[in-house]
């Protein structure tokens, strides 16, 4: 049994981890619809034909065919093109039933949904509430998950010895042979103590040749490694310089922690993550760094068996980063995204009235197009990553 847990367990952490995030983020918006009034016939993992549904009381749970997300269909008048995505409106579904049940609102009975129970009835910060609540809960289970990493394994604190504690797959480390658990002893001929006279070796030979010197379960190696020549970045001055780097991680120390220790420590974590995520999209944005460094769900997906492979404490701090990642993603001010659907409730709400039917088809039907257009961008990149070579 152990040895197909080590052996298969790996190939299903794609599913924890897209399966988690998304559950997450949908059970957030399913939550606040319920606790406002909301109807909310629908709640889906996944888009598309349904593999699997059933329906406990007024909502019908599925598992869809495209595992690319999930949404909660609720009663809205004027969603028309957003209803027809996740799989058609109310009032069309009612017509189609094949077995209503007599007592049930529509889709799955004949009695009308309630003027009060429809999303526009609701006040605007009820309605941001519920839009707000998907992003907020992924940032909960980031701050959940760094919270018991930390009390189950103890804080990381950095070692000053130069041990690796993982190395990075298709990593100049990896191609040289390197792994974790070997201990450098010298490079270049020179004597390496610690942790920062390795970094200082490495760093000054970007696309240069050096030889490393380690002891691999008690038996010395000399291994000639071409540091990658990597862009860095000096955050308090914002200049740019080259370094070489080989994709070696150090060996983390452990430090048990009380409780109000690892909500505070998790707290910065958190931040942490999110400070990087909003880095990176602002130099996406400015073109600091480019669009093919994006990954889709290939990319994640491989991502998530490595993390795995190195042991579930990685792999819950993979899960998280995706969770802040999601959650920032989906603030961004694109319609069908949950910011852009906050912004549109709120100019709305300063004009007095809603907007027309048409308008608002023409504004969800660009944000299809964006969401389309990046989904295409990562599967590309992705299709570069999985068959290098190809671009």
């Amino acid at each position: 049994m152990l040895t197909f847990l080590r052996e298969y367990a790996p190939w299903l952490a794609p599913v924890l981890v897209f399966g988690l995030v998304v559950f997450v983020h949908e059970l957030g918006h399913f939550l606040a619809a319920k606790a406002t009034g909301v109807y909310a016939p629908r709640f889906s993992i996944g888009f598309g034909p349904a593999l699997w549904a059933h329906r406990w009381g007024e909502t019908e749970y599925r598992l869809a065919a495209l595992p690319l997300g999930g949404y909660v269909r609720m009663a809205s008048r004027d969603d028309e093109v957003a209803a027809a995505l996740e799989g058609g409106s109310e009032e069309g579904r009612a017509a189609a039933a094949a077995n209503l049940d007599p007592n049930a609102m529509m889709p799955f009975g004949p009695r009308p949904i309630p003027p009060d129970r429809w999303f526009e009835s609701k006040s605007l910060g009820a309605r941001l509430t519920i839009m707000l609540a998907g992003v907020s809960m992924n940032v909960v289970l980031a701050f959940v998950i760094m919270t018991g990493v930390s009390l189950y394994y103890g804080r990381p604190i950095q070692s000053n010895s130069p041990v690796f504690d993982f190395v990075v797959p298709e990593s100049p480390a990896a191609a040289a042979g390197l792994a974790g658990g070997d201990s450098v002893v010298a490079v270049a001929g020179q004597p390496i103590k610690t942790w920062q006279d390795l970094v200082a070796h490495v760093s000054v030979s970007p696309d240069v040749p050096i030889s490393i010197t380690v002891m691999s379960h008690g038996v010395p190696r000399t291994i000639s490694v071409t540091p990658r020549a990597t862009p860095d970045t000096n955050r308090e001055s914002g200049a740019v310089r080259i370094v070489g780097k080989i994709g070696a991680a150090s060996r983390m120390d452990r430090q048990r922690v009380s409780v109000p220790e690892a909500l505070r420590w998790a707290s910065s974590r958190t931040w942490s993550l999110a400070g990087l995520i909003f880095e990176s999209v602002h130099d996406l944005a400015t073109r600091k760094a480019s669009f093919r460094s994006l990954e889709g769900p290939l990319g994640i997906a491989k991502v998530s068996v490595e993390a795995a492979r190195n042991g579930f404490e990685q792999l819950w701090v993979l899960i998280a980063f995706l969770s802040v990642n999601v959650a920032i993603l989906n603030l961004l001010p694109i319609p069908i995204l949950d910011g852009g659907q906050v912004v549109i409730n709120i100019v709305e709400a300063i004009k007095g009235r809603p907007f027309s039917l048409r308008t608002r088809e023409y504004i969800l039907r660009v944000g299809l197009v964006a969401i389309g257009a990046l989904f295409l961008l990562v599967m590309f990149n992705d299709r570069c990553r999985v068959f290098s070579g190809l671009c």
